[in-house]
């Protein structure tokens, strides 16, 4: 496995970067910059009555309709950075469809826009630079009883030839309230940020993990216990006892408290700090960015000496203009008053609590993890918490409803049927869009302005769908599952009954996928141990697929992994590519190609897949 592991790492890394900014060809565009420092925006949208564009720096405004049907705003000028965005279509919020990039999240689906600078660099920047590789991973929870997901970077060194017995230290990062796993990996660009800072010498090796922060989300019956991270609740025993024991067993990882950091944004913050200072035994890192956590954790705060003898490192950040920054500076003098040694970092200028603040603190901090001396000069230097004026926002059970209503429960599973639902009042008609249906069928709205539907659970498919309202295509706004597809991104229907679903499988051992967005090609190493050459198997996308489609729609990972649990194929290696046929005509293994455009549908794929595992056998 090793061997041939190293010939894929080989190939991919021969090819072409791709450009990662909101812009696609010349004749279709979805922002334009101009030398003033300004952007406009375009949205192709014939028939919509209304439109507004709603981006992180400028807030919501509204857009002109052309002769064409193009709508545009310019807006600006902003610092160069990564903001969020969408277009508000006759009061319902949807995707930029020309925007490649996407904020991963269990609600609102907003796309990305990437403002580069003009002078220098950005800490987040695509440089040519070695890169670490990033991995997907599942792992069966004994504390969910369930299979949980996580990612994991690997620094560039890790599969250099000579290194395969060196080992490192990890850093678990944990996103905010509502984020998956993937924000900061695809927001927060760790790998990113990490990859330069090693480049140029600021910061010391490590493997980051990335944890989701909500796992019950994945799990038909969630079990009891609190998800915002005080003590040992749910997520914290899945880290400790599940997901750590899963790391330190597949990769080459120093395992003491010296060389384990833990922390996160918002809620992230919350539950990296509350693991961390609970399991004092485990971690000398803490970082926490824009958060806080409880003051009444066992043991830690009224023995200050103790406490401070055991952290290399605890690291406080958080924005002035944060809704969160009360709290957070409360529990910053609390610290102070407790004797406990902090590092603390105001910012006044990212729009509080955004992903601009979360990658400047994680550009801050990963330049001392695991770096003793440097620690310790910045714990020295700690300055006392600014003080209280008296008007900061203080963080209730009202503002939480308020920035999290109640959400719309979609897809709901229920006795072989599946609901889906949408929040649109204004709207005079919306349809559900599926593949497995023939036509789009009309929705029925309730009293309160949620539109609804129940089809049968077609025996367990997993399928793309998306909601027509008044004309326009919408992806679920209630689910976290988006079809990586070219232009408009559909949902997915993860269907838990479906015969491949993570959710179903039990206690079996798992494969990798390495995602590379900027090589774009995937590739899927079975969970076995094996140096001698596997057969590969080479998934070619459909016109509108991406490198990630077959994994996160057609989940060729997860038949994998369960046809060769249940003894019914043998290990292969997968990779999604375009590469020309030639390229593999040398190959010291049996190649198998599988082209998504020769079938019409993910369900034929998927049996197509299926077969093809089946005579690996």
């Amino acid at each position: 496995m090793k061997k041939s592991r190293t010939v894929l790492l080989a190939m991919a890394f021969g090819l072409t970067a791709c450009t990662c900014l909101a812009q696609s060809s010349p004749e279709q565009k979805s922002v334009t910059f101009h030398d003033d420092g300004t952007m406009t925006f375009h949205y192709k949208n014939p028939t919509a009555k209304n439109v507004q564009v709603d981006v992180q720096f400028a807030g919501r405004n509204p857009m002109t309709k052309g002769a064409d049907g193009v709508w545009t705003a310019t807006l600006g000028p902003a610092a160069p950075d990564m903001y969020p965005y969408c277009f508000i279509v006759d009061g319902v919020s949807v995707m930029d469809p020309l925007c490649p990039q996407y904020f991963p999240n269990e609600g609102f689906k907003n796309s990305l826009l990437e403002i580069p600078a003009r002078k220098g660099s950005l800490a987040h920047d695509i440089k040519n630079v070695p890169h670490g590789l990033v991995e997907y991973i599942h792992y069966y929870s004994k504390s969910l009883k369930g299979t949980n997901n996580a990612i994991v970077y690997l620094p560039p060194s890790y599969n250099e030839k000579g290194n395969e017995k060196k080992s490192y230290p990890v850093f678990y990062l944990i996103s905010g309230t509502t984020d998956t796993e993937e924000v900061y990996y695809k927001v927060g660009r760790m790998n990113y940020i990490l990859d330069n800072l090693l480049a140029e010498g600021k910061a010391k090796e490590m493997i980051i993990v990335l944890p989701y922060g909500n796992p019950t989300k994945l799990l038909p019956t969630p079990p009891q216990g609190s998800m915002m991270g005080m003590g040992m609740d749910v997520f914290g025993n899945d880290l400790i006892n599940d997901l750590m024991p899963y790391v330190e067993s597949h990769y080459r990882t120093i395992n003491d408290r010296d060389h384990r950091a833990i922390g996160g944004f918002s809620r992230g913050g919350n539950q990296g700090l509350s693991c961390g200072l609970t399991h004092l035994d485990k971690f000398s890192y803490l970082c926490s960015y824009s958060s806080f956590t409880s003051t009444s954790l066992p043991n830690v705060y009224d023995n200050a000496e103790d406490t401070n003898s055991k952290i290399h490192l605890f690291w406080l950040g958080v924005g002035t203009d944060d809704f969160l920054y009360g709290t957070a500076r409360d529990y910053m003098e609390f610290l102070d008053k407790k004797g406990i040694r902090s590092v603390k970092e105001y910012t006044h200028d990212k729009f509080g609590h955004t992903w601009m603040n979360a990658k400047y603190f994680l550009d801050k901090t990963l330049r001392l993890l695991f770096n003793p001396e440097a620690s310790e000069a910045a714990m020295k230097n700690g300055q006392p918490a600014l003080a209280a004026t008296g008007k900061e926002e203080a963080f209730t059970p009202a503002v939480m409803a308020r920035l999290f209503p109640r959400a719309v429960v979609s897809p709901e599973f229920k006795a072989g049927d599946i609901t889906f639902r949408i929040n649109a009042p204004d709207a005079q008609e919306v349809l559900l869009e599926s593949e497995i249906l023939a036509k789009p069928v009309p929705m029925q709205k309730d009293a309160e302005g949620v539109w609804m539907i129940k089809i049968p659970e077609n025996a367990g498919e997993t399928f793309k769908y998306c909601f027509v309202v008044d004309g326009t295509q919408v992806a679920d706004p209630s689910n976290m599952y988006l079809s990586p597809d070219k232009g408009f991104k559909y949902s997915i229907c993860n269907n838990p009954a479906a015969p491949y679903s993570f959710s179903a499988m039990g206690d079996i051992k798992h494969g990798k996928v390495s995602y590379n967005l900027n090589l774009n090609v995937a590739k899927y190493f079975p969970p076995v141990d094996n140096d001698s050459p596997l057969p590969l198997i080479r998934l070619i996308p459909g016109v509108n697929d991406t490198m990630e489609s077959w994994f996160k729609v057609g989940g060729a990972d997860a038949m994998a992994d369960k046809l060769l649990a249940e003894g019914r194929t043998k290990p292969c290696i997968m990779i999604t590519d375009s590469i020309a046929e030639g390229d593999f005509s040398n190959a010291k293994v049996k190649v198998y190609t599988l082209k998504a455009s020769d079938y019409k549908t993910w369900a034929e794929r998927r049996k197509a897949l299926e077969n093809l595992l089946l005579k690996l056998k």
